[in-house]
């Protein structure tokens, strides 16, 4: 009895295990093709890696009076609106983000009135809508600008909806325009991301330029569909931003964590801009790097830059309206 039991069993074991292969097999035959590109033809792989591209470098021979180097000292104000974005209204986190408004924004401007330089600040809309004394704080200080971050630090590159990204776009602007006073010139693409539609709704809004793209670290002009597209890109590096290293919302830590060795490595990225007589972009933010333990070395590396002869601290706009063709 006990025999006839256990080979029942196993029977049925070998049963359930078949069912689930068979299904296993059948989910993974209706998945689609997630490696496309491989199947490609030449002209297609030409189409899909064409649609922005680094057009001719825009990197002057020199930067006004005579500078060696331009400075961006840029920062990302989302605060808790990508977590907005998402639906995710988890208490204890949207707090961690509040923290850039109510407390690490104020250290930002201090070291920037500190050190007499000005800072690009890239707002999404909905943490300004969430936090409307912060544009105002930043904009006692005529030598700031206010660029766009998007309505809510939305991934537009998931959204992929030309229409819906447009309107975004259009609400985000008229948001700011109206809480800054003045249009925004420049973007940065919420979440680090871009469409295959943000680029033309940056140009058709009549944006000024962009800071999210990567192909250069000296300021080049995009190139859309293998054209010229008048739009100035200041681009960015994922080693010169803070958020990549010294946090993370899923992980905790983040993949560096010691302050002193990031901001190590963006002076040495700034040493060798000054040397190579080009720019360099740092992508800050508030809610991060306004902590009491990060803030200390933004004011050492503030400080040290400064040290410098020829060292040209700027906007975003400013150095794009210089480098424009």
């Amino acid at each position: 009895m006990r025999r006839t039991s256990t080979m029942a069993a196993v029977a049925l074991t070998v049963l359930v295990v078949v069912a689930v292969i068979a299904e296993t097999a059948a989910q993974q035959s209706s998945r689609p093709d997630r490696q496309p590109g491989r199947q490609w033809t030449e002209q297609q792989l030409r189409d899909a890696s064409g649609h922005v591209r680094a057009g001719r470098s825009l990197n002057p021979k020199s930067w006004p009076n005579g500078a060696r180097v331009a400075v961006a000292l840029t920062f990302n104000v989302n605060n808790s609106a990508n977590q907005l974005a998402r639906g995710d209204t988890a208490v204890v986190a949207m707090t961690g983000g509040e923290f850039g408004a109510a407390q690490g924004l104020e250290r930002v401007l201090d070291v920037l009135d500190r050190h007499d330089v000005p800072g690009t600040f890239f707002v999404a809309a909905v943490a300004d809508l969430v936090d409307p004394q912060m544009v105002p704080a930043i904009r006692k200080r005529p030598r700031h600008e206010i660029g766009l971050l998007g309505w809510s630090d939305e991934n537009v590159a998931a959204l992929n909806d030309a229409a819906e990204e447009s309107r975004l776009l259009t609400r985000a602007i008229e948001r700011l325009t109206k809480t800054a006073g003045r249009k925004p010139v420049g973007a940065r693409g919420p979440s680090g991301t871009m469409s295959l539609h943000t680029m033309p709704l940056l140009k058709k809004a009549g944006l000024l330029y962009d800071s999210t793209l990567q192909a250069r670290d000296q300021p080049y002009e995009v190139q859309l569909d293998g054209q010229p597209s008048g739009v100035v890109e200041l681009p960015v590096s994922a080693y010169l931003n803070d958020y990549r290293f010294l946090t993370s919302a899923r992980t905790g830590p983040g993949l560096l964590p010691s302050p002193e060795l990031v901001f190590e490595t963006f002076r040495d990225e700034f040493d060798v801009a000054y040397e190579e007589g080009t720019m360099v972009v740092f992508t800050l933010h508030p809610h991060v790097v306004g902590m009491r333990s990060r803030i200390i070395y933004l004011d050492e590396l503030t400080r040290y830059m400064k040290s410098k002869p020829g060292v040209w601290f700027a906007t975003g706009e400013q150095i794009a309206r210089f480098v424009k063709p």
